[in-house]
């Protein structure tokens, strides 16, 4: 596939899980990593980030999602969703 195409991929990966985890209730962000990975740190009721999970793994996510890595982190008390830019090496 060409940059485009991998690009247009990228982008609505993290529009579509945006919306997934605003679906969920959660708050948070999303953001391509500089390897063409996506992080996205979410926080919510531990059945709202199942929610998301669930979303992840299953057929509705747009591409192939082959490892979900998740840490319990102290709430930073964000509102909204929002689409970060891509982090630098």
């Amino acid at each position: 596939s060409s940059p485009k195409n991998a690009f247009d991929r990228a982008e609505g990966f993290r529009y579509l899980s945006r919306e997934a985890a605003l679906d969920a209730g959660l708050s948070g962000w999303v953001r391509n990593l500089y390897d063409g990975r996506v992080e996205i740190l979410a926080e919510g009721e531990p059945a709202q980030l199942e929610r998301l999970e669930s979303w992840l793994r299953g057929p509705s996510a747009p591409g192939r999602v082959d490892h979900v890595v998740r840490r319990v982190e102290p709430v930073q008390g964000l509102e909204g969703f929002g689409i970060r830019p891509t982090a630098s090496a």
